[in-house]
């Protein structure tokens, strides 16, 4: 069954990547990206490694987080629920079969779209700055999330109110269970990754709205959406979604700080000339 949701899932995405890389970069931006190819590939491959181990690092560590965090972490869920009460409940309230089928492939499909197109579209980009920009940024975003996942514990509301909040991606859309169970811990709900990964593609959309005008708006919308979608969708709290973009924030404007002040290529190439080729 995961193979069939994963299949599904790179067969829709990719599909939504075609489309917007027709209408959002273009054939233009597309020629001379092939042209530059090289140039670009060398200029982002150390961050891209950088991120390459952060993210392995993750998949390892995940597994022994929940033990290291009930070791240290703060456990918080009972305050979460004292501040906010049953808004999630609210929210569900207001559920329809459309509404729930939106945010369902919004938190799954929609949310892989928003962090795998602005590669391509930054890539295609004669300054790789931005394209740096969002991959340093997913970097920090992956580690100080860990860190928060390792010091703070807090269970989402589907688990604290399990009588009053629907899991409602999982009861409409069961086989999804295969794909998030890879990567959701029931103890690693603050911050919400899916909330601050969105908000970081959105923010630098932002910064980047005069080249790519209906990428902002796309990355605006789609990002709002994935932020709600979390709480529609039983899995987070407010808090959760706050302290996400609080976290995005951070770490775009922590990209942006680093970016530029040094370089690993050019080290090596001062070091080793020869590696240049």
């Amino acid at each position: 069954m995961l193979i069939r949701v994963l299949f599904q899932l790179t067969v829709v995405v990719a599909l939504m990547i075609l489309v917007a890389t027709a209408v959002v970069v273009g054939r233009d931006r597309l020629a001379r990206t092939r042209r530059e190819f090289r140039a670009r590939v060398k200029a982002a491959a150390p961050i891209t490694a950088v991120l390459a181990v952060v993210l392995l690092f993750n998949g390892v560590a995940r597994e022994t987080v929940p033990d290291i965090s009930w070791t240290i972490g703060w456990e918080v869920t009972g305050t979460i629920y004292e501040f906010e009460g049953e808004f999630i409940v609210w929210l569900q309230d207001l559920a329809t079969p459309w509404t729930t089928a939106y945010f369902s492939f919004v938190y799954v499909y929609g949310y892989v779209f928003l962090l795998v197109f602005p590669l391509i579209a930054y890539f295609a980009l004669a300054d790789t700055r931005p394209l740096r920009e969002l991959l340093t940024a997913y970097t920090l975003n992956y580690v100080l999330g860990l860190v928060c996942y390792v010091l703070i514990i807090a269970y989402g509301p589907r688990n604290v109110m399990p009588e009053l909040v629907d899991a409602l991606l999982y009861d409409t859309y069961p086989q999804y269970q295969h794909l998030t169970r890879q990567v959701n811990r029931n103890t690693n709900v603050f911050p919400s990754l899916h909330t601050s990964l969105a908000a970081t593609v959105a923010f630098i959309a932002y910064r980047t709205r005069d080249v790519y005008p209906v990428w902002f708006a796309v990355a605006t919308v789609l990002g709002l959406s994935v932020a709600v979608s979390t709480m529609y969708l039983g899995i987070h709290w407010v808090v959760d979604v706050v302290a996400g973009i609080v976290l995005a924030a951070v770490s775009v404007v922590l990209a942006a700080h680093f970016v530029g002040r040094w370089s690993i290529t050019e080290r090596l190439e001062h070091r080793w000339p020869f590696a240049s080729g």
